[in-house]
């Protein structure tokens, strides 16, 4: 008799837990992508999944992508962008469903990916020789626009010359701005500097 009231105490417990569970003053709810749907409260965003399950918690890092339904953070490819500041600068990266950092912010911008694919600003520096009087190296900046998988692996570098930048949070206020665009699986067009467009094959 004893193990039976233990038992249904701990059935009411769990019950009561299961529909306890409810979030309340949501601002927005977004449609669901591969079974994740962001909620926003209080200007933070969280991921529910479609049972109604809080997935990620809610946080301030997770970055937002232009839909026809609107803007909110999404996942694809089983990832979703988020972003930090370092020394007044944005940098970008990726997390996976359970709210993990895969691949650390170090981007100067990015895209949701797509199919397995996203396009990044990757970030390289590169010393180019000594002052011996500051007892500095003497280094610059560019950025590569680069086609990426979910596991951070480089496909393609899509401006193989790159772009050169002041990593300076007074030059870098807003994000540089992507100036190629995935047409297909395979195709991508790059905007030049007359403002016209060059496509481009990757192997898919």
């Amino acid at each position: 008799m004893k193990n039976t009231v233990i038992l249904l105490l701990i059935i009411m417990l769990s019950t009561a837990s299961t529909f306890s569970q409810s979030i309340e003053d949501i601002d927005y709810i977004s449609p669901a992508h591969e079974n994740m749907i962001a909620i926003k409260k209080n200007n933070q965003w969280a991921f529910i999944n479609t049972e109604g399950d809080l997935v990620i918690n809610f946080r301030t890092d997770l970055v937002s992508t232009n839909t026809e339904d609107g803007n909110y953070p999404m996942f694809n490819s089983k990832r979703c962008l988020i972003k930090t500041t370092k020394n007044g600068i944005t940098y970008f990266g990726y997390i996976d469903k359970l709210g993990n950092t895969i691949i650390e912010p170090q981007f100067l911008n990015a895209t949701t990916f797509k199919d397995g694919k996203a396009i990044v600003l990757k970030l390289q520096k590169e010393i180019v020789g000594r002052n011996d009087i500051l007892e500095k190296n003497v280094v610059y900046h560019k950025y590569f626009e680069v086609v990426i998988t979910p596991d951070g692996k480089n496909i393609l570098y899509i401006n193989p010359d790159g772009t050169n930048v002041s990593v300076d949070k007074d030059f870098l206020r807003t994000p540089p701005e992507i100036n190629s665009k995935r047409i297909s699986n395979t195709l991508y067009a790059i905007k030049g500097k007359n403002n016209k467009w060059t496509l481009t094959q990757i192997e898919n």
